[in-house]
């Protein structure tokens, strides 16, 4: 076996170190004139972030010379209640409906949705002599209250009827006209409507400065 000469080369592993070199040296050319990455998005080209915000100046002076008089804390400045044609009707509202919905929101709790009382404690409304007579007396007793002893359909209670207009409930007289239509004209009964003019003339004449219930006999003695 004869020794290897270190002065021998061998052409092919030459050529292979040579090859080798010459790809490093290209990555490196192409590394280095590649641009960094960049993270995120790209910024707009000046001249495009320009031209956008020249258009929405542009739209919005469009905007405002032309708004055809629209000003968002006007509803229409040319408007004139006066002279606006008369097109528009009045809204009404049903006192019937609006009467059983304040009845059921404070005296179903009481006098129940039936309008049957609870017995022994709280008198009924139907075939309630207080409640289709006289409407002086009834309007009287939703402003003022009632306590103390009574007569109802032959039966007798002794409680408090709270105040339902102002100083209780504050129902206002519109409200307390509503509701004695309603239950004059509601479980069978059958009574006049009671107006809110009369709710109001009462309350500002005859029953003004009255600051305490009414008795069932204080009652009687009116016509």
């Amino acid at each position: 076996m004869s020794a290897v000469d270190p002065e021998d080369h061998n052409p092919k592993i030459e050529q292979a170190g040579a090859s080798d070199k010459s790809i490093q040296e290209v990555h490196s050319i192409l590394l280095r004139e590649k641009p960094e990455p960049l993270e995120n998005h790209s910024p707009l080209p000046l001249f495009l972030l320009g031209f956008i915000s020249a258009m929405v100046l542009m739209v919005s002076i469009y905007f405002v010379h032309n708004s055809g008089g629209f000003s968002p804390m006007v509803y229409d400045e040319r408007f004139d209640p006066k002279n606006a044609p008369a097109t528009t009707a009045e809204v009404k509202i049903d006192p019937l409906v609006q009467g059983k919905k304040l009845y059921t929101t404070v005296c179903a709790a009481c006098h129940q949705a039936t309008g049957v009382g609870v017995p022994g404690v709280y008198p009924p409304l139907t075939k309630s002599e207080w409640v289709t007579g006289s409407e002086e007396r009834v309007i009287r007793i939703l402003l003022h209250g009632l306590q103390g002893p009574i007569k109802v359909d032959g039966k007798d209670f002794n409680g408090v009827m709270p105040v339902i207009g102002p100083g209780g409930y504050n129902y206002s007289d519109d409200k307390i006209a509503a509701v004695l239509t309603y239950i004059r004209q509601e479980w069978g009964n059958s009574a006049p409507a009671v107006t809110k003019e009369k709710v109001t003339e009462i309350r500002t004449t005859t029953a003004a400065g009255r600051s305490t219930p009414w008795t069932a006999a204080e009652l009687e003695a009116i016509p």
